[in-house]
């Protein structure tokens, strides 16, 4: 992805994000569904987007704990940032000892991996955390057997360009003609790697009510995703993180599937 090339000195150093920035405080929200999609809906969305945005949501909890900080700490400068700056989300977290980078280059922890990362970045030293510095994938290879497109090249390596959730999300323009068949109905982000992680088998359902599937979408059928038009999609994901990918991407991606 390009944009990741874009301002690497940030990523590296917060200090250029929250000026004099001493900690960084790494947290994670469970986003996993008690209720997922029923077969009969055909196309499949990941489950970070059943609910409303995440960004939205989570940044509006960071704001309020935020403010609980300040009336204990009112000179103190801090920061949240939700998948909306350049950060390396990973990387802190596993420095903060929440997980490990799993072979499918998510963070794994050992509840699963359906968890969104922010941060809090903040002047003020703290008493850190100790690092995770271990692998518990072990021999596992579920993730690099199950990727449709063999986006996961080797373990800890990914493909952007093949990947299905780049591709559905973040890619304008056609998609490859070699995954043609490969994409087993993901029209938006792509939860493979995940389902197939034995660590998932601890992952316990969100209690978030903004992260419930709506009813909008476990109604959809396979016509009503095939012939959608922009006043539907407007309306079925005017809340929704699926709003990046626009209307015309999603109908691309459905077009992809059909054609």
């Amino acid at each position: 992805m390009k944009y990741m090339e874009n301002n690497i000195e940030m990523r590296l150093d917060p200090r250029l994000i929250v000026p004099n920035a001493k900690s960084v405080i790494s947290l994670l929200y469970n986003y996993f569904p008690l209720r997922v999609q029923p077969p009969e809906t055909k196309y499949k969305i990941s489950k970070y987007a059943y609910g409303d945005d995440y960004h939205q949501v989570i940044k509006k909890k960071l704001k309020l704990f935020i403010d609980f900080i300040h009336l204990k700490n009112p000179g103190l400068t801090i920061r949240a940032f939700v998948d909306s700056a350049p950060v390396l989300e990973r990387t802190w977290a596993v420095k903060g000892g929440l997980g490990w980078i799993g072979k499918n280059t998510n963070l794994i922890t050992k509840k699963g991996s359906y968890f969104f990362i922010c941060e809090l970045i903040t002047d003020v030293e703290l008493e850190y955390d100790t690092p995770f510095t271990q692998d518990y994938c072990g021999n596992c290879s579920r993730c690099l057997d199950a990727c449709p497109t063999h986006a996961i090249t080797e373990p800890h390596s990914l493909d952007v360009s093949r990947c299905i959730s780049y591709l559905t999300i973040e890619m304008h323009g056609d998609f490859p003609v070699e995954i043609k068949g490969k994409y087993q109905n993901w029209i938006a982000g792509c939860d493979v790697c995940q389902d197939v992680c034995p660590w998932n088998r601890f992952s316990t359902p969100h209690n978030e009510p903004f992260f419930t599937i709506s009813d909008n979408i476990t109604n959809m059928k396979p016509a009503n995703w095939e012939n959608i038009d922009e006043q539907t999609f407007n309306s079925i994901f005017k809340n929704s993180a699926i709003k990046r990918t626009k209307f015309q991407g999603l109908s691309r991606n459905i077009h992809f599937l059909i054609v």
